[in-house]
């Protein structure tokens, strides 16, 4: 429903888990990922603004700098938030790998911070992409990066991947003793699972193999040799509007979408803000549709 392919796909649930998994992988998910798809989309930021920007940033990353401390307050951002159960980990000096990354947006991010060790790999880009001749993302599977990292992150990209095991356990292989890996994924065990089933906007058959619940996602953690030490509920009012509108028949690609075009969509102002607050007591519940769990290898 994301293009309005309409397709079926048939999925599975654990009755042991709860993760959701599809029963068979498309012989040809490239298909499913148009030039459109919006991760392999990164636009570029020069100049004095661009500048501005960084310093921002270094500080809602790292918290590091009076000007962008200043900034932060009169311009906020929240894209880093997921940094701050680990933040006293990361260092300007810290290796990282997004894997998933489509054009590499958060990693051009993360680089203006000041994070220049931060990479990623992909494999339905075009092609390696450069920045300042050096390689930003790489073409490619996560078999095909050599490490250490300080830090390996999933942002809903684990979900994607068919080798659920085998994927996070070359995760924990990549990273040194004592590092960290986030794998931010959408969850089944939420109340837009619940409310909406096949309709919930999240579900986005075929791309996500599969939806775990936060159980099967420690269950999995452990068993590869993970510590889960934090997880953090961030769903949005998307599980809400983008849902309703499954339910109507219109899909996220359409011209009455609210992601494309929010004055000609279904929805009223008072109903977004609506979404926004019920999205907000589901977190606090930790029965929102999305969270990042904090998976941490021992030292020894």
């Amino acid at each position: 429903m994301m293009y309005g392919l309409r397709e079926e796909h048939r999925y599975f649930q654990c009755k042991g888990c709860g993760c959701l998994q599809i029963v068979d992988f498309p012989p040809d998910m490239a298909r499913y990922y148009g030039p459109d798809y919006y991760s392999f989309r990164a636009p570029a930021r020069t100049g004095l603004k661009a500048w501005l920007i960084a310093a921002r940033d270094r500080h809602a990353a790292l918290r590091q700098g009076l000007l962008g401390g200043l900034l932060s307050r009169l311009h906020p951002t929240r894209q880093f938030d997921f940094l701050q159960p680990i933040r006293a980990a990361i260092s300007l000096d810290s290796k990282v790998l997004d894997v998933g990354c489509g054009a590499g947006g958060l990693l051009r991010n993360l680089r203006s911070a000041g994070l220049r060790k931060a990479v990623g790999i992909d494999p339905f880009i075009a092609q390696d992409i450069f920045v300042e001749s050096h390689r930003l993302v790489q073409k490619g599977t996560l078999d095909e990066v050599t490490g250490p990292f300080d830090l390996v992150m999933f942002h809903h990209s684990f979900e994607h991947m068919p080798g659920q095991m085998t994927t996070l356990q070359r995760a924990f292989d990549l990273l040194v003793p004592g590092g960290h890996c986030i794998v931010r994924v959408p969850l089944v065990s939420s109340r837009a699972w619940q409310t909406y089933g096949v309709n919930w906007v999240q579900l986005d058959a075929p791309r996500h193999f599969y939806l775990h619940s936060a159980a099967s996602l420690k269950l999995l953690a452990r068993r590869v040799g993970f510590e889960c030490t934090a997880v953090r509920y961030d769903s949005t009012a998307f599980q809400f509007w983008g849902s309703e509108q499954y339910v109507r028949g219109i899909p996220l690609h359409h011209e009455r979408s609210y992601a494309v075009n929010p004055a000609n969509s279904v929805f009223t102002a008072a109903e977004i803000a609506a979404y926004t607050e019920q999205a907000v007591r589901l977190n606090a519940a930790e029965q929102g549709d999305q969270a990042a769990f904090y998976l941490h290898k021992p030292s020894s």
